[in-house]
């Protein structure tokens, strides 16, 4: 064993390594992956507090209100519409409705009480917006709290709905976990719609509470089976307060016609921008599209409709197309035919026409028109506050003529051109960040795209051409039209090949420049724990491109999932972040989230003198170090614990070979001999294709199986540098209890005083009634914490703590027994003794010393037998505190006369109640191996496997499987004949 000085240095460093490890994580987190760009949103609110809403509707409502919206000056004091009831999340305000309900008024009204004409005449009406204020309740670590806002939401559901005429539907919206209080109100008649922001739908975003996980059953079963339709938008990486890919709904499957949809802000048309957890209420990118879609939900009456309006406003990004509509074209047009091979390229249109573009004889099967339209509409996509530009693709047949002539309506004949693609496209404005800070994407600079698959002649045409009709007035804006063969380049770099440098990719060159290029990475890793850097490098410009502009400069398309798309301007040498949320640890895979595979798209319009011919592709380090930072807290959390249960497994093997080896020996022996096998057993487990609920999460991914090594040196480190924390706390109580007068208790370990036996009972009466258990078990951790300081003023034994087997005792010359009757075991005859009494008070001062030594020895064995437990303990706290802190806040906003069900689970705290109580009576060990079998140690492995292998997914069970083995371990060791063997008076 090392001696002590260097056993504090090396659990001091590999503590202070651990600390330094989780500071770089923490700034690596709070690096911005996808910046933000949202525009402020302005309102002039006002809430009417709903007092009919009382204790005859729910006997919550002393604990929670109900508050309806009113835009000062534009809405009347009564409910005149369409109800919608808005949900805040953890921590949330019933005032975070503001934002989108301003902008619903302000949209529905185009100045104070006139309708706008938008809705003139359609039957639209105007919304009510409710919200529920649930006092910033921590809603998010506590189930029987969910449970309470889902009580009281469903209650105000009805009260709402009494207000309004019979077959009234009610529009949800809820933020965070709001998201999961309006799922849970499902299945419901009265509700039309749910639109959830930012909501972690698949994972609990705070796992310490098995009821959380069982509402989250409940809700995923909703959600496949409930056909009332659910939109969940999501911030992305920007939001860093939940991992966005839990916000993903889970997929339904095929065979199930229900709508389910999730969008990313980032793909969201208008906003193309990541979007933070609370801004997501008052960004208004986001904002409007939301009420705008609440609107046109009021005029829906069918499931199919309101599919239909929410893949308009919030959903679509080319996923479902309206039906197909067009320009009406006069009988009298005149068609202009372009040469073969020209693109359509108009700065600036005026006047109405339609052009011609003849469909080449050699074009390839599947080739696709392409249409750009800048700041203009192809109906039914149009960027909001579009110019008057408006465009029409068709598909012509007719008879032959001269390319540069005009012709007549009656020797060609259209039909709306089918699309593909219909979405728009943000246009980026050169040499600014996109999306511009602060400020974000301008929606009227975007570009509507149309892709569609040119169609075969027909086999009686002599000809065949794609039309589109202009129509402008001369406003700022552009159309770009023209044929282009898919060139898709695929890639076979993977993860690995970028682990020691970049990887490069050439494009090949092409005599033209191309509308799209689509790039494929089949064995690219795809998971939200690794972000990559693209570095374009384009064609050195010309001088022939110094005086030409391209009509839209090379745009980066990243979809890696059907919900979440991002974009980058490429410029060269100008880095562009890619990153994903198609696979993550603990959430199940489904059709649409491959591990594998990424694809790129790269748009671009004009004359291709900054087309991009290569790129370099490399892992973003500090971003992907930032990624995992953000889903992986709690799983340190357990491992800690799983490596404190390994260490009392270790401490109590040893004391029964004879001595209770220190907390920091344990450490060292821990480092020394066992964490080296656990490394690699760690890294070959995190190989195993194991199911994403348990260990890291990752499904055997060989690329972050380095992770499980890496976390188990980090929490060892915690776990050291937590003991030193209990070491600091112990330090001002060692004093304290010196001054305070000598203990006067009796101890008896096979006692227990009638005053501590109406103690606890009092306690868990305390538990059963009041209190939640988590106050008891800070009350334990806080008692121990004292009893070991108290203890610790015995001077430990220098070194090595000996035992009675390895203290030489020299044989005592004792000539009579301490009792008074003669020794016979010993002389063969008696020997009188002398006047001196000298060598009787020398026997007795060595007996003395003998029981000195061994009151010392079982003094220093309890102490480390303490602190072993107070470790325990220590890291077990975190586990339990979350629900303290609901409980204290709940009592400030609520009051102290607010019921707090559902954590009065006596039987969880009990343990550690008689647990603490006994530790601070006894002066001897409580050794398993002596009091209950040796085999009982062997619970402590049990405790660690579940830490390791459940824990990061499931942390309640970590504190439930240690308080049980406790519990069992008690009932073993005091077993009922010996506990009862009799009752102090």
């Amino acid at each position: 064993m090392l001696p002590s000085t260097m056993t504090s240095i090396f659990t001091a460093s590999l503590g202070l390594f651990s600390l330094t490890l989780i500071y770089i994580c923490y700034h690596a987190a709070n690096l911005t992956v996808s910046p933000q760009g949202c525009r402020m949103s302005w309102m002039s609110p006002s809430y009417l507090l709903q007092h009919e809403f009382n204790s005859s509707w729910t006997p919550l409502a002393h604990r929670y209100s109900l508050w309806l919206y009113r835009e000062v000056g534009w809405d009347p004091n009564q409910v005149t519409g369409v109800p919608v009831l808005f949900i805040p999340g953890n921590a949330g305000s019933s005032h975070q409705v503001r934002s989108i309900a301003s902008s619903a008024t302000r949209q529905y009204f185009s100045s104070p009480f006139v309708i706008s004409s938008d809705f003139t005449g359609r039957g639209i009406q105007s919304l009510d917006f409710f919200a529920v204020e649930f006092n910033e309740d921590l809603s998010a670590f506590h189930g029987p709290t969910i449970e309470s806002q889902i009580e009281y939401s469903a209650a105000a559901v009805s009260y709402i709905l009494s207000h309004y005429p019979p077959n009234t539907r009610i529009i949800v919206m809820g933020h965070s976990m709001g998201g999961i209080v309006g799922t849970a109100l499902l299945p419901s008649d009265d509700i039309s719609a749910l639109i959830t922001m930012s909501t972690p739908h698949t994972l609990p975003p705070a796992r310490f509470d098995a009821r959380v996980d069982e509402i989250y059953q409940r809700n995923a079963e909703s959600l496949v089976n409930d056909s009332t339709p659910v939109v969940s938008i999501c911030g992305g990486a920007t939001d860093m307060m939940i991992p966005s890919e839990s916000c993903i709904l889970p997929d339904p499957g095929p065979e199930r016609d229900i709508y389910r949809r999730t969008v990313f802000t980032s793909a969201l048309e208008g906003a193309w921008t990541g979007v933070g957890h609370r801004e997501m209420v008052w960004c208004h990118q986001v904002r409007w599209r939301v009420a705008r879609a609440a609107l046109e939900l009021g005029g829906a009456h069918s499931d199919i409709d309101i599919g239909g309006v929410m893949d308009t406003w919030l959903s679509r990004d080319g996923r479902l197309f309206p039906p197909v509509t067009g320009i009406d074209i006069p009988e009298a047009a005149t068609y202009e035919a372009l040469p073969e091979g020209m693109n359509l390229v108009m700065r600036k249109p005026t006047g109405s026409r339609t052009y011609l573009l003849p469909i080449p004889r050699a074009l390839e099967t599947n080739a696709t028109f392409v249409l750009l339209v800048s700041r203009g509409s192809i109906s039914p996509i149009a960027p909001q506050h579009s110019t008057k530009l408006q465009t029409a693709p068709f598909f012509c047949v007719g008879r032959a003529t001269s390319p540069t002539i005009q012709q007549s309506s009656e020797s060609v004949s259209c039909v709306p051109l089918e699309p593909s693609t219909l979405k728009l496209l943000p246009s980026p404005i050169p040499g600014k960040p996109f999306p511009v800070p602060d400020e974000g994407s301008d929606e009227s600079e975007g570009v509507v795209l149309f892709e569609a698959t040119v169609p075969r002649t027909p086999s009686g045409a002599d000809d065949a051409w794609i039309g589109i009709h202009v129509d402008a007035a001369g406003e700022d804006g552009w159309v770009f039209g023209g044929f282009d063969e898919t060139r898709t380049f695929q890639s076979d770099i993977g993860v690995f090949d970028m682990v020691a440098g970049g990887a490069k990719l050439s494009l090949q060159p092409n005599e033209q420049s191309l509308v799209r290029r689509h790039i494929t990475f089949p064995k690219l890793l795809s998971n939200a724990l690794v972000v990559y850097t693209l570095t374009p490098e384009s064609v050195r410009p010309t001088t022939s491109c110094a005086h030409s502009s391209s009509l839209l400069p090379p745009l980066l398309v990243h979809k890696s999932h059907p919900a979440e798309t991002h974009y980058h301007r490429l410029e060269h040498k100008t880095p562009a972040t890619l990153h994903t949320h198609a696979s993550a640890p603990y959430i199940p895979l489904s059709r649409f989230s491959p591990s594998y595979s990424s694809e790129l798209w790269i748009y671009s319009a004009g004359t291709g003198c900054e087309d991009v011919n290569e790129f370099t592709l490399t892992i973003d380090w500090w971003a992907t170090i930032g990624r995992i930072a953000t889903r992986y807290p709690t799983t340190l959390i357990s491992w800690a614990v799983g490596v404190v249960a390994l260490l009392m497994f270790h401490a109590w093997r040893e004391s029964g070979k004879g001595s209770m080896p220190s907390v920091s020996q344990s450490l060292v022996a821990f480092i020394c001999h066992l964490l080296p096998k656990l490394l690699a057993a760690s890294f070959v487990v995190a190989l195993l294709p194991l199911s994403p609920d348990y260990y890291l999460g990752t499904r055997g991914e060989p690329f972050l199986a380095f992770l499980a090594p890496v976390l188990l040196v980090v929490a060892t480190g915690l776990v050291c540098a937590s003991w030193w924390l209990i070491l600091l706390l112990m330090w001002p109580l060692r004093f304290l209890t010196r001054l305070l007068p000598p203990n006067s208790r009796r101890y008896d370990e096979l006692s227990m005083p009638r005053s501590t036996v109406v103690s606890l009972i009092f306690i868990c009466f305390l538990v059963f009634l009041v209190v939640p258990w988590q106050i008891a078990f800070m009350g334990c951790w806080l008692i121990h914490l004292h009893t070991c300081a108290s203890s610790a003023h015995r001077k430990p034994y220098p070194g090595s703590v000996p035992s009675l087997r390895s203290t030489p005792i020299e044989s005592l010359p004792l000539r009579e027994r301490l009792d008074g009757r003669e020794d016979d075991t010993k002389g063969t005859g008696p020997k009188e003794i002398g006047s001196s009494e000298e060598p009787e008070i020398q026997d007795v001062c060595r007996v003395q010393s003998l029981a000195n030594v061994t009151d010392t020895l079982n003094a220093t064995q309890t102490y480390h037998e303490n602190t072993h437990l107070l470790l325990l303990i220590t890291w077990l706290l975190p586990l339990s505190m979350p629900v303290l802190a609901v409980w204290v806040r709940t009592l400030m906003t609520a009051g102290y006369t607010a019921p707090f069900n559902g954590d009065h689970n006596v039987f969880k705290v009990a343990p550690f109640l008689v647990l603490v109580e006994f530790a601070s009576r006894r002066k001897s060990t409580l050794s398993l191996h002596q009091n209950g079998g040796s085999y009982l140690h062997w619970g402590y492995l049990i405790v660690a496997c579940v830490s390791f292998l459940l824990g990061s997914r499931e942390a309640y069970r970590v504190f439930d499987v240690a308080s049980t083995y406790i519990g069992c371990a008690l009932v073993v060791i005091f077993s009922p004949v010996r506990f009862a063997r009799r009752i102090a008076t």
